[in-house]
This record gives structure tokens, C-alpha cells and sequence, in this order.
């Protein structure tokens, strides 16, 4: 008898000694114990994996002498025939040579005719998307209705390419991938049989080149019977198909992982002097990672694994070395990678780009841990920021000395003048100028019309705490008037360049609520530039000049007023009595110094510059 290769010679002959396709194969026994047998199969999956196998297996099944039933007998001369692709009524058909109209116009013709010797004429079609579209519309009608003695079975690796209409009339069976534990155990029992010597390395890096394919790992063992002279070894096998050995790909991953960048790029540089296909060694590390990520999520769930006990020991000595986002992040750049990699003139550029980038990832966070992180650190700062707002209940219960130091922000002990006659319509306008003291962010804010410029910086405070990026906006600002239904806000010149963010729609809108918040009313907000400092003695609409009598009128000395002054947000008072618009603070320095923005710029590795507009040079 002529030789055979191990694919054919080993070749599936019962439902049983498919290998790893066991979800179809039950499904079909099942199928013919009931007697429900239909018409037309689809068997989808990649090469290698038992399509035409289970077709063949099927088919005997059905034309057995004792059929339809999965227990018949070897020799059995239907069944043999089968095997041996002699039937007259199970036809094999090769959808890639015969994919024209007229073939299957003569498929149809040849349907009409009744089994020559057997129970049902079977049509076996190998990759039947081959068909052109005009040739699959004539098979369609037949397909639907066939005669009773007929039966299809087609195979297929892309099904996408078959018609819908076609699909909808078979049952589809998904053949996939052979894990490589089961490639490994299939070609240990056929190396006993033909009394080969081989190391189980070697079957693990056939199983490997395989890819879930039996028919490739069994030729790959056929020619390594024939290549080498003695035992078969790992080594030969990476020879042979330019494959990395396990342990390379382990000391890669360790070194990624372990940020030892020096190490991955000499085990690279050797892998590449050696002749190992760069594109492969690229797929082994994604398996690897994937792997690892895997194990690490699933609590070393083993279940989800096809590996080896050698490969689970290694994913146990690096799981934990990287976070879930860190692999995560490391995967991206390599399936990056396998895209770029049918591209370039140097694999091997490419590759060390790769492994650097890959090292770098390794602790990296994903933009929504980043975000996450400064949504706490912002809520932090914030309830830090917050103090409570005070309850006269608890006076009593507090120390004696901590209600002797608590402020006094009503107390006016400045001396009062002993007769000072005021004009009745002076009243309202000394009212309105009377000095503001303080605002309390947690208390309850004075009304405009009494006290605008304490009512402003109380809804800057407010601001402070829910926004601190708008509140930095309008920190140089100081109100100008209000009239009721209008709030004036001025600017000053030296920071005109700002007027375009503070009157932007989302700050006018985060003031508008703030201002209902506070119970401070709906007024329309306008911004305008004005001096650099506010005039002390500039009259609102709803405040009136002082009196010519108070000038003269006995009072506290107040300090000479300077332009050195430091800034600060509480308002001041005139010797009259007439209340003073705060003076600008420093908001770049409370911006640098905030903790939020510190943490933000050590997360992100940046820095604060100035932003110009135009030919301004101011800050």
C-alpha cells in the first residue's frame, strides 16, 4: 500500500474521534437517534478544523447499510466507499472550480435522479461561497424544496460571503478552534502509534504553530518525523516554523512588565539575528498578556485558560506585577502594532518602538481613572473648604475660650457722633453706604440693595466652593451697580483681556444660579472694564453721596490708603462711612497654590503658563 500522511491517514472515521468539535458532533447524533434530518447543512470554521471530517461522517451515517444510525460498521461497503470518495450517490463537489451558473444548472439536473444504491443522494459542496451570486439564485429554489431522497452539506471558512438567502435555509453548525491542550493529546497518541520519540515541549510549540488547527499540527509532525533522524526536539520544532521558544516569550513578558527595557531589546536582537518571525513572536506575547489578564480578573480561574500546567506556573510568578489597566494598556499598543506591522520596511524598528511603549504602559491610568481621580480630590478640596454653618444652640456647650475668639463681625465699636442732623432723604443713602463687613459663605448673605458690595463677595465665596475654576474668573472683579433688575460688574483694565470668559453663557449662568441660591433675586448680569481700582466715593443707583455734614463729623482715623495694599476679598470702609469695593486679590498665586491644581498638574506632568490675547501681556 502507498504511503499516507498523517492527515489523511489519521483522518477521523466515527463521530467520536473528532477532536474537540463536540458541540457539533452531539448535536448530529442527536439529530439522527430522533430521525429529525434536515435537508441542507452549513459547517462554518476555520481551515483544519473537521468541516468536510463531520460532512463525510455524517453521510455515512445516513447511506450506512443499517442507517441511518452512528453505529455502523467499519466494514461496511457503503461506508467505505464513502471514505475512499467512490460513492455515486454522496458527490463531493469543490465550490472554488465549479462556481458558475452552468454547474449548478447540472447539480439541479442530477438531483432529479434517485440514489443509485443508497438511501439518500447527498451533495457535499467545499467551500461554497466560492459560488457566484447568479449560481447560488439557482441553486436557491432547489435548495428550498428539494426531493426527499436529496441532502446538502456545505463548508465553508467565510460565511459572510454566502447569501442570506442561503443561509436561512440550512442549519449552521460553528465549528471553532482546537484548544491546543487537545492538539497536544492527539499528536502524543499518534506518535505512540508510529513509535516516534518526541519531547513535550516539542508537541506544545506544534500545537502553538498550529493555531487551533489539527490538520496543520499534523502535517508540521509529519515532516518533523522526516526531518529529524532521532528524537524530536523544541528546538527543532522553532527551527522549522521560526517560532520563539516559551521561555523567550516569558522572559520578554517579565522584562515588559519589570520595566527592564535593556533585557527585552537583547532577547529581541537575538530572536532577530536567529531568523524567528517577528510577526509570530508579536502574536505569542498578545496571547501571553491576554492570558495574564485573564487569570488576573478571574481570580486564576483555570476554566477560561487552554494552557498548560508550565504555562498557568509562569502567568502565577507575574500576575500582580501590573495592574488590570496597566496589561490593558499593553495589549492596545501591541494589536496597535499588528497593525502597523504589514506596513514597514523594518519589523524589527518596529518591534523595539513597541517594547518601549509597552514598558511605559505598564502603569498607565485610562482618561476615566484620571478623571475619577480628580472628581475625589475636587470633592475633597471641597468639603475641606465647607465649614458648617454656625448654631447658636450649641454655644452653650462650646469651651468658654472658643466663643471669646470667635469674631465679632456686628460689633461696631468705633465712636458714634454725639448730634449729627441728617437730611430725611440722606437716610436711605447713608443706609446703603454703611460699611460691610466680612460675608460669611455658609451664612445667610446680605440683600443687594443694602449691601452690594458684601452681598458680591458673599456669592464669591459660594462660587468658591462649587467652582473654583469660574470663581478664579471673576476673583478680579467688583460690582459697579445694581438698579433692581440689573447687576452691574466691573473689570479692571489691566485684566480687560478676561471680559470674554467671565461674560461667557456658562459663567453668567453658574452666577445666575448661585445668585436664586443665595436668595438674592434674578437680576440681569453686565460686565463692563472700568479703572484698575474702583473710586472710593462712586455713587450707585441705589447709593446716594454722603452729606457734606458727615465729612466734618467725629470719627475713627482710618489708614492712609495705598496702592501697595495687599489684596484681599473683604470690603473696606471711608472714614464716611461709605462703603469701599473690595480690592482685587491675588488669584494667580491662590491658583498655583490650590491643592487640586497641584495634584492635577503632578497626575497629568504639566505646568501653569500665561495665556496672551493678542498683543496683551498681562497675566
Amino acid at each position: 500500500m502507498s504511503y499516507q500522511v498523517i492527515a489523511r491517514k489519521y483522518r477521523p472515521q466515527r463521530f467520536f474521534d473528532v477532536v474537540g468539535q463536540e458541540h457539533v458532533t452531539q448535536t448530529l447524533v442527536n439529530s439522527i437517534k430522533q430521525n429529525r434530518i434536515a435537508h441542507a447543512y452549513l459547517f462554518v470554521g476555520p481551515r483544519g478544523t473537521g468541516k468536510t471530517t463531520i460532512a463525510r461522517i455524517f453521510a455515512k451515517c445516513l447511506n450506512c447499510s443499517n442507517g441511518p444510525t452512528v453505529d455502523f460498521s467499519d466494514d461496511d461497503p457503503k461506508c467505505r466507499e464513502i471514505s475512499e470518495n467512490n460513492s455515486l450517490d454522496v458527490l463531493e463537489i469543490d465550490g472554488a472550480s465549479n462556481r458558475g451558473i452552468e454547474e449548478i444548472r447540472e447539480l439541479r439536473e442530477t438531483i432529479k435522479y434517485t440514489p443509485a444504491n443508497s438511501r439518500f443522494k447527498i451533495f457535499i459542496i467545499d467551500e461554497v461561497h466560492m459560488l457566484t451570486k447568479e449560481a447560488f439564485n439557482a441553486l436557491l429554489k432547489t435548495l428550498e424544496e428539494p426531493p426527499a431522497h436529496a441532502k446538502f452539506m456545505f463548508a465553508t471558512t467565510e460565511p459572510e460571503k454566502v447569501l442570506p438567502t442561503i443561509l436561512s435555509r440550512c442549519q449552521r453548525f460553528d465549528l471553532r478552534r482546537i484548544p491546543v491542550p487537545l492538539i497536544v493529546s492527539h499528536l502524543d497518541q499518534i506518535t505512540r502509534k508510529e513509535n516516534v520519540e518526541i519531547e513535550e515541549a516539542a508537541l506544545l510549540a506544534i500545537a502553538r504553530g498550529a493555531d487551533g488547527c489539527m490538520r496543520d499540527a499534523e502535517s508540521a509532525l509529519d515532516q518533523l518525523i522526516s526531518f529529524c533522524t532521532g528524537k524530536i526536539l523544541e528546538s527543532d520544532v522553532l527551527t522549522m516554523f521560526g517560532l520563539a521558544a516559551r521561555g523567550q516569550i516569558l522572559d520578554i513578558a517579565t522584562s515588559i512588565l519589570q520595566g527592564n527595557v535593556t533585557s527585552a531589546l537583547q532577547l529581541l536582537h537575538s530572536l532577530s539575528q536567529s531568523g524567528k518571525d517577528l510577526g509570530r513572536l508579536l502574536s505569542d506575547l498578545q496571547r501571553y498578556f491576554r492570558n495574564l489578564l485573564i487569570y488576573q480578573v478571574s481570580d486564576k480561574n483555570r476554566d477560561l485558560l487552554d494552557l498548560t500546567e508550565t504555562e498557568m506556573t509562569s502567568l502565577a510568578r507575574n500576575s500582580g506585577v501590573a495592574g488590570d489597566q496597566g496589561l490593558m494598556r499593553i495589549l492596545e499598543v501591541f494589536s496597535e502594532t499588528e497593525i502597523r506591522m504589514g506596513g514597514v520596511t523594518s519589523r524589527k524598528i518596529l518591534m523595539e518602538i513597541t517594547f518601549l511603549k509597552a514598558a511605559q504602559a505598564r502603569h498607565s491610568m485610562s482618561l476615566d481613572a484620571v478623571l475619577g481621580k480628580l472628581k475625589q480630590l475636587k470633592q475633597g478640596t471641597q468639603n475641606t473648604a465647607t465649614v458648617a454653618p454656625p448654631d447658636s444652640s450649641s454655644d452653650a456647650a462650646k469651651p468658654a475660650n472658643a466663643r471669646e475668639q470667635r469674631p465679632q463681625a456686628t460689633t461696631d465699636t468705633s465712636p458714634k457722633p454725639a448730634s449729627v442732623p441728617e437730611p430725611a432723604a440722606s437716610n436711605q443713602a447713608n443706609a446703603d453706604s454703611k460699611p460691610s463687613q466680612p460675608a460669611d459663605a455658609t451664612g445667610t448673605p446680605p440683600r443687594l440693595e443694602d449691601d452690594l458690595a458684601g452681598a458680591w463677595n458673599h456669592l464669591l465665596q459660594a462660587i468658591k466652593v462649587s467652582n473654583f475654576m469660574i470663581h478664579n474668573s471673576l476673583v478680579f472683579t467688583y460690582p459697579k451697580s445694581y438698579t433692581g433688575k440689573t447687576l452691574t460688574i466691573a473689570l479692571p483694565k489691566a485684566h480687560e483681556n478676561q471680559i470674554h470668559i467671565i461674560n461667557s453663557k456658562d459663567a453668567k449662568q453658574v452666577i445666575k444660579d448661585k445668585l436664586q441660591e443665595l436668595g438674592l433675586g434674578k437680576p440681569n448680569l453686565k460686565f463692563v472694564v472700568s479703572e484698575d481700582k474702583p473710586a472710593a466715593s462712586e455713587p450707585t443707583p441705589t447709593q446716594a453721596p454722603a452729606p457734606a455734614e458727615n465729612t466734618s463729623a467725629p470719627s475713627s482715623p482710618s489708614p492712609p490708603e495705598t496702592d501697595t495694599k495687599p489684596p484681599q476679598h473683604e470690603p473696606t470702609s471711608s472714614s464716611s462711612g461709605t462703603a469701599q469695593t473690595p480690592p482685587v486679590p491675588n488669584a494667580k498665586e491662590d491658583f498655583k497654590n490650590d491643592p487640586l491644581i497641584k495634584q492635577a498638574l503632578e497626575i497629568f506632568k504639566g505646568h501653569i503658563v500665561n495665556a496672551h490675547k493678542g498683543n496683551d501681556t498681562g497675566a
